[in-house]
């Protein structure tokens, strides 16, 4: 898991974009309702996709967030790692095909930013893409639209691919050419 977070980190050094990290990605469950929402700076469980952002809600980001060497017009970057499951179903074409043809138009329709899509080339079953949005609670009402748009549901049950999902969320650092 750290591994491929440092990997995933490395590709997006060689493409320009230097980002402050504001969580760790864990595959971790969300903690009881009761437990208090977790700092900015520690592990955040993956929100979005089936979840509708259940758990605990988006860690503050984007220009509320300020602290050294982050940039005060951030918008909140969120990194997501998704790997295919090896028992299925479906496999990582059929979770391309599914981003290019429906997914990634529905973002746009939902207010998410693309900022990229990345295979890993040493891990063939791996996606990573990355969004941005103003702060976290645009992140949040777009995931929320999007997870009830009745094309996304029809899509994510005709072309149903098993995946892990690891989210992190991002601000750029002060000198990032990306904010």
């Amino acid at each position: 898991m750290i591994r491929r977070f440092a990997i995933t980190f490395l590709c997006l050094c060689a493409l320009g974009l230097s980002l402050t990290i504001t969580g760790l990605a864990q595959n971790a469950p969300p903690p009881a309702p009761a437990s208090p929402p977790a700092p900015a700076d520690q592990a955040q469980p993956a929100r979005g996709g089936r979840g509708g952002g259940r758990g605990n809600p988006t860690p503050p980001c984007g220009s509320a967030v300020t602290g050294k060497n982050m940039a005060p017009t951030s918008r909140c970057f969120e990194m997501r790692t998704y790997t295919v499951r090896a028992e299925g179903p479906g496999d990582i074409n059929l979770l391309h095909a599914r981003f290019r043809d429906v997914t990634t138009r529905l973002f746009v329709k939902h207010g998410m930013q693309l900022v990229g899509f990345w295979q890993p080339v040493a891990q063939p079953d791996t996606l990573v893409y990355m969004l941005a949005y103003k702060d976290n609670a645009a992140r949040d009402a777009s995931w929320a639209a999007f997870n009830t748009d009745p094309e996304w549901v029809e899509a994510r049950t005709k072309m149903n691919v098993g995946v892990g999902v690891v989210s992190v969320f991002l601000n750029a650092a002060d000198y990032s050419p990306i904010k």
